[in-house]
């Protein structure tokens, strides 16, 4: 295989992209919530809890978020096969697959240059989604894969007991990302390594090599004798991590021990002041650093105690690890499987701002409750003490707007009657390209593509005399895309000429070809797939019991609207 190769997969229906509907959100001010007055001057109220599909969802965001978001983190479905009893095998992968792909390539446009992604997984698509997600965002993108101990107990149901999930991290960065992700705080356990059994002003202490294993240099290739009169050199494969002089140094302001007797190998005195602030993040989370499975769904329990909790939700301090590492106070976190919220809940408490979308009814029966509890102090449990949280802050509630182009009693398509002038005209600029921001001053000005490009949308048939006006009212020095049901007394050649500073397209036709209209769902959900043939004798298929991910047992599971993962 050539440099130029690269590997990549192949899958049944890779070619078939979804012409995605950019669609406006509209905000449910009866949903939305915030607190009832300031906890502290950094609160945050602008958060966001989008209902629907979230693959529309990612592409409603795109225009208006795209290169901002610090933190990305999806816990998406694990494709287990529980759900797909009945179909197919490289079908339903297939599927899965396909998903993953269309949502993976909005998030790498969403994400900042120094932005992450963490997507949680297991064996079942884990490996496949490593060289999906090398081919989306490329191999160099690659931070590494973390393993999550979630379950620490034992199974004796299984041919080796399961006791972890998978973290993989891209970062558009890639290995360069070591530069601006952040430190673990240094806990009481790493702490503890350190004393001071020779009361040195400098504090506690804890010894460190001073030999470094690699390539010889020869400014590090000395011999030196310690009190004892033994001399010392590099053993083989290895060399001083200082030059000699800088040794001498290090010896008389006391950094160098040489034991009791003075005749041991010298080591350095590392105080722990002058050591990082923090903890590198290392692959291996163990559940008593960041939880576990069931430490979750106790939080879940605690906030809803006579509620069936959900299959495997994340626990607070798994998210808050990857929070901490991945961002700042003011950074943007978003999720677009949000599942039971945790996302949301931990990313508020540590003051950052996040977008979360989910599209099960448990987005209004749990959800929008626990971040409610968040805001006004009431969630005891999780992480809020170790982050003293105390409320605040809020967030909007939005959902997506339907489908921009509908079907009338004679099959013509027509602008859906649901819309009003302000959606018409939010819809159209965000199709076209221009940032909805309608003037005060100027009736003609609905959005912008930048200082001097406008565009204009009405439903009326627009005479060549309105033209005109329009025309002298923008200037020359301007240009303005006018969307109308149409122009009456011209053609659009000769209004070209006319009036160089004006396009004219015509509604709705001018958007007709650009989407797939009326697409509501992109969820994978297996209600909707065709029935495989039942084997002769065998009894018909039923729907599979599996529920979705992140919502409480049903029948049939969306799981691409969910955001919990099955074990």
């Amino acid at each position: 295989m050539s440099n130029k190769q690269k590997l990549e997969l192949t899958w049944i229906g890779k070619e078939k992209r979804p012409k995605l509907e950019p669609r406006i959100l509209l905000e449910d001010r009866e949903k939305s919530y915030h607190a009832k007055h300031r906890v502290t001057d950094n609160d945050i109220f602008d958060n966001r809890l989008i209902f629907g599909d979230n693959l529309l969802a990612l592409k409603a965001l795109e225009q208006e978020f795209t290169g901002k978001v610090k933190c990305m983190f999806i816990d998406p479905p694990y494709n287990t096969g529980s759900a797909f009893m009945h179909y197919d095998d490289g079908l339903e992968h297939s599927i899965w697959l396909g998903l993953m792909r269309d949502r993976l390539e909005i998030i790498k446009r969403l994400l900042s240059e120094d932005g992450s992604l963490w997507i949680t997984i297991d064996d079942n698509e884990g490996h496949y989604l490593k060289v999906l997600c090398d081919e989306v965002f490329g191999r160099s993108a690659f931070v590494t894969s973390l393993v999550w101990e979630n379950f620490y107990g034992r199974s004796n149901a299984a041919a080796i007991s399961p006791a972890h999930n998978y973290v993989l991290l891209y970062s558009p960065m890639g290995q360069d990302w070591k530069r601006v992700r952040n430190l673990l705080p240094r806990g009481e356990e790493s702490a503890s390594k350190y004393k001071n059994p020779d009361n040195d002003p400098r504090g506690p202490w804890r010894l460190g090599p001073i030999f470094a294993a690699g390539e010889r240099h020869e400014g590090l290739m000395y011999t030196i004798t310690t009190p004892s009169g033994r001399q010392v050199s590099p053993p083989k494969g290895s060399h001083w991590r200082v030059l000699e002089d800088q040794f001498w140094k290090m010896v008389k302001e006391g950094r160098i021990v040489f034991g009791e007797k003075g005749d041991n190998n010298p080591a350095v005195k590392l105080f722990l002041r002058e050591v990082q602030e923090g903890l590198v993040p290392r692959t291996w989370w163990s559940h008593t650093e960041v939880g576990h499975s069931q430490e979750a769904k106790r939080e879940i329990q605690a906030l809803f105690p006579n509620e069936i909790p959900f299959d495997t939700p994340k626990p607070e301090r798994l998210l808050s690890h990857v929070i901490t590492i991945a961002s700042n106070p003011g950074d943007l976190v978003l999720d677009s499987f949000a599942g039971s919220g945790t996302t949301g809940a931990v990313a508020h408490k540590m003051g950052r701002r996040w977008i979360m979308v989910e599209l099960g009814e448990h987005c209004h029966t749990h959800i929008i409750p626990r971040l409610k509890k968040v805001i006004d102090g009431e969630d005891t449990g999780g992480i809020t003490k170790a982050v003293g949280w105390q409320g605040g802050g809020g967030f909007r509630y939005c959902r997506l707007a339907p489908t921009l182009i509908v079907h009338d009693r004679w099959g013509n398509p027509v602008i859906n009657p649901e819309y009003n002038a302000a959606q018409l005209a939010e819809a159209l600029a965000k199709l076209e390209g221009f940032s909805y921001a309608p003037s005060e001053t100027r009736w003609w000005q609905h959005g912008h593509s930048s200082e001097r490009d406008f565009i204009y949308v009405t439903t009326q048939n627009l005479a060549a005399e309105q033209l005109q006006a329009l025309s002298d009212e923008v200037g020359f020095e301007q240009s303005l895309l006018v969307c109308c049901a149409a122009f009456r007394g011209v053609t659009a050649a000769r209004a070209a000429e006319r009036w160089p500073n004006l396009t004219l397209k015509k509604i709705p036709k001018m958007v007709l070809a650009r989407c797939e209209w009326g697409h509501d769902d992109y969820s994978l959900n297996v209600a909707n797939l065709p029935m495989a043939a039942p084997e002769e004798e065998a009894p018909s298929p039923q729907p599979s019991s599996a529920s979705g991910r992140g919502r409480k047992a049903a029948p049939v599971p969306d799981l691409f609207g969910d955001g919990e993962c099955t074990p």
